[in-house]
């Protein structure tokens, strides 16, 4: 008999929420993170409707909105004018957490419905599907040891070791950019998110928690965003908008490119969020969708049977259908956002009214939502 039901690479927002909705329903889980302390960058901050409903279902939605920063609508701007505005509504909420919170209410909750489930500091080497079995190589704090388990979900995101010993292709889809941003005490309490779709190229403006705001630029034809002075000169010269900022804080600096694996599960080894695809942050799909994969798949495990092969067939189907949802739509607003010249800009200013019409008014909601880092 195997030790676990289930064992989780990666003590992320979607392993741990993923071994949350599995402990709840009485699986034996281990949690493996390769880190020994809990992350202190603030990456994803956005929290949608499929999120909030997968964070109700693991138990800690309540405590989540608590803590979060529910936002009123966003807005979109091009060279001083508003092109687009949008209130987001009871039934589509969207709210700002930073990630290192939400993943500490993961692991509470986790903690409390199975203590010794989360194990910080342990990097998995190797996982080998017997059949019947799954053999995990891990390296702990007790030295090298190996553990088994029925079932194994590789949750340890877009730059997955074990993906590639999984021996899937890592195939590049549309979409790429280059991004810098930077967290800062916001001078107002404003509650609406701004996107600015410039010559320059974008700016994007999302209000946090503790009355603080993210800013986030695209690189351009001025290259790198190398310091907090620098991305708010480019702010102030794109929009007009003048931040207070600490010299000392390090601007965050990352690629957002798009891929997805081929096939997300063979045998008893199943990938999960970033390990079975990349999503750009533009629209804030990444979290929201690795949520809502990992209910899927608890749905799929509560109705098999421990110890046996469950059938993932269906969810592959369904995980591979929404990641390539999200990738176009993220394809087409990171083309949007790209700096040129004022013609294409007014050309983007009429598109972006043609968004906010009603009959288009789904597609802008992911316009003007958050980031999925």
């Amino acid at each position: 008999m195997p030790e676990h039901d289930v064992l989780v690479v990666g003590g992320g927002p979607v392993g741990l929420l993923v071994a949350c909705l599995l402990a709840q329903d009485g699986r034996r889980v281990r949690v493996h993170e390769q880190r020994a302390e809990p992350g202190r960058r603030t990456r994803a901050i956005g929290i949608h409707r499929p999120g909030l409903d997968a964070l109700d279902a693991a138990g800690v939605g309540t405590a989540a909105r608590a803590e979060a920063l529910r936002l009123t609508g966003g807005e979109v701007r091009s060279r001083g004018r508003r092109l687009a505005s949008l209130d987001f509504t009871a039934e589509r909420p969207v709210y700002t957490l930073p990630q290192p919170r939400t993943e500490g209410l993961l692991r509470e909750r986790l903690q409390r419905l199975q203590g010794d489930a989360l194990g910080l500091g342990s990097t998995v080497r190797s996982v080998r599907d017997d059949g019947t079995v799954v053999r995990v190589g891990v390296d702990g704090t007790d030295g090298r040891l190996e553990e088994t388990a029925s079932m194994v979900v590789v949750a340890d995101g877009v730059r997955s070791r074990l993906r590639r010993a999984f021996g899937v292709g890592w195939a590049r889809r549309p979409g790429r950019a280059r991004y810098a941003m930077l967290d800062v005490e916001a001078p107002t309490t404003d509650d609406r998110a701004v996107l600015f779709f410039e010559p320059d190229g974008l700016v994007e403006s999302f209000p946090l928690p503790g009355g603080r705001r993210r800013w986030v630029v695209r690189e351009g034809r001025g290259g790198p965003v190398a310091s907090a002075a620098e991305l708010a000169a480019v702010v102030a010269a794109r929009t007009g908008q003048r931040l207070v900022v600490d010299d000392r804080a390090t601007v965050s600096s990352f690629v957002a490119a798009q891929h997805a694996a081929e096939r997300v599960h063979r045998g008893r080894v199943v990938l999960l969020g970033d390990a079975a695809h990349e999503v750009s942050p533009i629209g804030g799909q990444g979290m929201n969708l690795g949520w809502t994969a990992a209910l899927r798949l608890a749905a799929v495990l509560r109705d098999t049977e421990p110890g046996d092969r469950p059938d993932l067939d269906a969810f592959a189907r369904r995980t591979r259908t929404a990641a390539a949802r999200a990738q176009r739509r993220s394809a087409f607003f990171m083309a949007m956002g790209a700096p040129a010249p004022v013609p294409v800009v007014a050309g983007r200013e009429s598109l972006v009214r043609t968004l906010g019409s009603p009959a288009l008014r789904a597609r802008t909601t992911g316009l003007l939502t958050m980031h999925g880092l």
